[in-house]
């Protein structure tokens, strides 16, 4: 999923409240990342809830009393998150609340800096060669790294690595898609 620009203005404009707000605002952060990731999944769990979040035809206060309803019923007591979805229902932009969640725990994430890798390997790795990795990936972005990981028989041999936008390809189909290149453009 891509993240818009406006979910991530919204998303920073929740984490610097939420930063200045308490002395122990990382693990109040945590708290309203995990229920903003909760009310998404809520939304996109309950097909009619979404159909009337995402209409065009649904007032905006409408769409908003019912939020209001659902995180009442859910015993959210997080004034933050009540304030955010009623200012995105004001504006009619609760579709966007996946995009948003996601963008907060991106933003916590770098507040710690922690990054998330997602790793692709033509074979399952061992956890020696996984924390073997893992420290590689965090030297090189600086960050603490969690990985996921993914087999694709397909790159054949070595890694493929993607944290954030950074594409490290170390994979053998890559390597040899370039000495092709080269081959082809030398005749």
């Amino acid at each position: 999923m891509t993240v818009q620009p406006v979910a991530r203005r919204y998303a920073a404009a929740l984490f610097d409240v939420t930063k200045s707000e308490k002395a122990e605002s990382l693990t109040r952060a945590d708290a309203i990342a995990q229920t903003l990731r909760d009310l998404a999944g809520t939304i996109s769990g309950h097909d009619e809830l979404k159909k009337l979040i995402e209409s065009p035809t649904v007032q905006p206060a409408t769409k908003k009393a019912v939020m209001l309803g659902v995180i009442e019923a859910a015993g959210i007591t997080q004034d933050e998150v009540k304030r955010l979805i009623g200012l995105l229902a004001d504006h009619d932009r609760l579709a966007i609340l996946d995009q948003i969640a996601a963008a907060f725990t991106e933003r916590l994430r770098d507040a710690r800096n922690e990054a998330s890798a997602e790793v692709t390997t033509a074979v399952p790795l061992t956890p020696a060669s996984r924390a073997a990795l893992e420290d590689a990936l965090g030297k090189v972005s600086g960050k603490k790294v969690t990985m996921t990981e993914r087999v694709d028989p397909s790159i054949i041999g070595g890694v493929v690595a993607r944290i954030g936008t950074f594409v490290y390809d170390g994979s053998i189909a890559n390597q040899l898609d370039k000495l092709k290149k080269q081959l082809t453009a030398n005749n």
